[in-house]
């Protein structure tokens, strides 16, 4: 094999790359406050460029009261003091570009914090200049909210404001008030704040909850949703699950602005966007939204769920396909919101599969048409730590405690060291969240120097995924129904020139399959490490095993 895949001819340098996503708070903390913080991630870029990604995508730093860690920004333009200054950003920039690597930055559209300027200027009256920066309505003739809209996080989306005697909408928590993109001056304003970013030297964004930028200005109710009873035949624990949510996200307004975004955007050679977009119809809302000259790709809950059955993947995989077109998706498995996907997707798989399974999954991202994105711990096979409650920092998890912890469990501090230094060398000081136990012996300096360590698993698949044709960036895909445990599919470059077969073990049992007659005689190109063998025309494979052929 020879050749490089990334195709940066036309700047498309993020087109089937790989994205390394960075929770700074929980990377590692350089001034010993227990937070991570920026001039951490610069003390670590070198190990980051060791994995073989292409970019880090770095989680809000922005000044924030951290209501919800970052997500509610009280200024756009400036980085919070826990995590250092616009100088230390400047730095990640530097060093990151000297090694290679391109950095991603998130940004929140849809909402501010309580705390910013704009809203408490908004709040303070109806007539004053930003008073229709933020989504606010009037009670129904009893008093209560205008709609029936729920927060992400529980409970009504409208919050009670006394100055102004309105609602204002609130699709998160209550600290995060909805801006109004209808109101042209807020899109302008926005607008300029990523080229504030842009000038800065970034290289693209990740768009937080990108279709929650618009509402329908009607504020018709939505339409309530059969809800799926548990194994105690109780319903939802989240009252978000019981509607359909038409109007409260995801409005037709959001395709424009995304086309603005994208054609400021093309005014810096190689920027890239990729928006995070939760909804009922994902399929449909990542076409529409990276197509037309509006996202250039998008990532979707679908394979962040619980459910990681060969029949689910065949099934979204295959809607993704007949639905995306000429869109792209970007895959992640794992990211700050979920249980790590090491616990997730093994529930019931003892603990040696278990570790075989961590890189057949990157595995199946890497040969899947799209782009990867992996989130921080992923490479080191983290399992999701078990946060007591006294320790309980996120406002989900507290909020509905105990049916849901929250999403504290997947952002504990990275384990860098395990010989004696404390908090396993994250901080010098007891870090914002606790370093996990079991977390210990996976810190990366135990892993360094071992061959088949998950650590160096995941840097030759990523070495060996950099040096496939470069036809396969673009390649079709089509998943084949095998109806069983197995996760088979096909790609194929244009004219048919280079055509791969993927074969992967999802179940607990050995399994085989027919090699294709079409690619009898083609290559096994299979990365090593992997169990199965080719036996008489039938592929062999074990639990956790996987086979991959190239005809030429």
């Amino acid at each position: 094999m020879s050749g490089i895949h990334k195709d940066k001819s036309n700047g498309e340098w993020w087109r089937n790359g790989v994205i390394y996503q960075i929770y700074p708070r929980s990377f590692c903390d350089a001034n010993g406050d227990g937070i991570g913080d920026l001039p951490g991630i610069v003390e670590k870029l070198d190990y980051v460029k060791s994995l073989g990604v292409d970019a880090i995508w770095i989680s809000p730093f922005f000044k924030s009261p951290m209501a919800d860690f970052g997500y509610d920004v009280s200024d756009y333009r400036d980085v919070d003091p826990i995590f250092g200054n616009l100088a230390d950003f400047d730095r990640v920039i530097d060093k990151a570009h000297s090694l290679g690597l391109k950095v991603i930055i998130d940004q929140i559209l849809s909402h501010t914090s309580d705390q910013h300027a704009w809203f408490e200027e908004s709040r303070a009256s109806r007539d004053n200049a930003k008073a229709d920066w933020y989504v606010w309505a009037d009670a129904k003739e009893d008093g209560s909210a205008p709609n029936n809209w729920m927060s992400n996080f529980g409970g009504s989306a409208w919050r009670w404001c006394t100055r102004r005697r309105q609602y204002y909408l609130t699709n998160f928590l209550k600290e995060q008030p909805d801006l109004n993109l209808h109101n042209p001056e807020v899109q302008e304003q926005l607008l300029a704040d990523l080229r504030f970013w842009l000038d800065r030297g970034v290289d693209g964004f990740r768009l937080d909850a990108i279709n929650h930028a618009f509402h329908n200005q009607s504020l018709q109710d939505n339409p309530g949703r059969p809800v799926k009873l548990d194994e105690n035949g109780l319903p939802p624990v989240n009252s978000y699950e019981y509607q359909w949510h038409i109007h409260d996200k995801s409005q037709p307004e959001n395709l424009v602005f995304l086309q603005r975004v994208r054609a400021l955007l093309e005014e810096y050679p190689g920027a890239m966007t990729v928006g995070e977009v939760g909804d009922d119809n994902t399929h449909k809302i990542m076409a529409e939204y990276t197509t037309e000259n509006r996202l250039n790709m998008a990532y979707s809950f679908d394979l962040l769920s619980e459910d990681c059955s060969a029949q689910f993947l065949r099934d979204t995989l295959e809607k993704n396909r007949q639905v995306i077109e000429e869109g792209w998706p970007c895959w992640s498995i794992s990211n700050h919101d979920v249980p790590r996907s090491f616990t997730r997707w093994n529930k019931g798989f003892d603990s040696e599969t278990a570790m075989a399974r961590a890189p057949m999954f990157l595995l199946m991202q890497l040969m899947l048409r799209g782009s990867v994105c992996l989130y921080q711990g992923e490479e080191l096979g983290l399992p999701e730590a078990d946060v007591a409650f006294e320790d309980l920092q996120d406002p989900y998890g507290i909020n509905l405690w105990p049916e849901f912890k929250g999403r504290d469990g997947c952002r504990t501090p990275m384990p860098w060291f395990n010989g004696g230094e404390i908090n396993a060398g994250f901080s010098k000081v007891k870090p914002w969240l606790p370093v996990a136990e079991e977390h210990y012996h996976l810190a990366a300096s135990v892993q360094e120097d071992e061959q088949h360590a998950m650590l160096n698993r995941f840097r030759a698949l990523l070495k060996w995924h950099a040096e496939l044709p470069s036809a396969l960036a673009t390649a079709s895909q089509n998943i084949l129904e095998t109806g069983d445990d197995l996760l088979v599919f096909e790609r194929a470059d244009e004219g048919d020139a280079e055509r791969y077969f993927v074969a992967l073990n999802l179940g607990q049992e050995a399994a085989e399959i027919d090699l294709p007659e079409a690619f009898a005689g083609s290559e096994d190109i299979t990365p090593e490490g992997f169990a199965g063998a080719l036996n008489g025309g039938k592929i062999e494979l074990p639990a956790a095993a996987a086979r991959i052929f190239l005809k030429k």
